[in-house]
């Protein structure tokens, strides 16, 4: 194959892989959802070679499960078990937290700031239905983890769920009053890492996350009453 057909067909992939991965963090592909090949590649206009190239990044990042003689669907998780991922996160990001107290440098809290002023002037944010962050460095949280500093910790939380937890994170922060509330948490997670005080941050961001849990089991057990 010439270079110039393996580029495109890279260039192909990125594409679909990034319209992939939003379409499922938004949850316009639903937990779950089988993914046929045929209708992908019509979806998202793309022949084959590179839509199996964007589904098997997909998978790697655990938004995507295989299935024998099923094919692909959306990654799920149940309940019980997305409940014990956030009572982890509450634990290891409250002490991230604390670590960026300690350790973050003052360019790293201004990005703290700048990337919370960039979603304060999203629309979702604004209208109070959702709270949209991509990932990377575009995410509040990824930031907080990364300046903790502690390499350990890192490779907790930023592995192979960070991708998974993040999807769900966006889809049950569709609740009213959440996205702002949580907005504003945020902004006084990092006046607490600003001002050095890691007691404070480490609580303020464990209080968050119980939140961001508490959501979540009362949304499922809504849905389970009204089903």
């Amino acid at each position: 194959m010439a270079a110039s057909n393996r580029q495109e067909i890279r260039t192909l992939a990125e594409q679909v892989f990034a319209q992939l991965q939003d379409d499922i963090v938004l949850g316009v592909l639903k937990p779950g959802t089988r993914l046929g090949e045929a209708e992908l590649a019509s979806r998202y206009g793309v022949s084959r070679g590179p839509l199996r190239e964007a589904i098997r990044r997909l998978e790697s990042r655990k938004l995507l499960q295989r299935e024998p003689h099923v094919g692909a669907r959306v990654a799920s998780l149940t309940t019980d078990d997305l409940v014990e991922i956030y009572r982890v996160r509450e634990a290891l990001e409250g002490m991230a937290a604390r670590l960026a107290a300690q350790h973050m440098t003052e360019s790293e809290v201004q990005g703290l700031h700048d990337v919370l002023s960039q979603h304060e002037q999203q629309q979702d944010i604004k209208e109070d239905t959702a709270y949209f962050q991509r990932e990377g460095d575009l995410d509040f949280h990824y930031r907080i983890i990364q300046g903790s500093h502690n390499q350990t910790l890192i490779d907790l939380l930023i592995g192979e769920l960070y991708h998974l937890v993040r999807m769900y994170r966006y889809q049950f922060s569709a609740v009213t009053n959440r996205p702002q509330k949580a907005l504003a948490e945020h902004r006084r997670i990092v006046e607490a890492i600003e001002s050095g005080d890691g007691d404070l941050a480490e609580m303020l961001m464990r209080r968050h996350i119980s939140r961001a849990r508490e959501n979540i089991e009362l949304q499922t057990q809504n849905d389970s009453t009204n089903t």
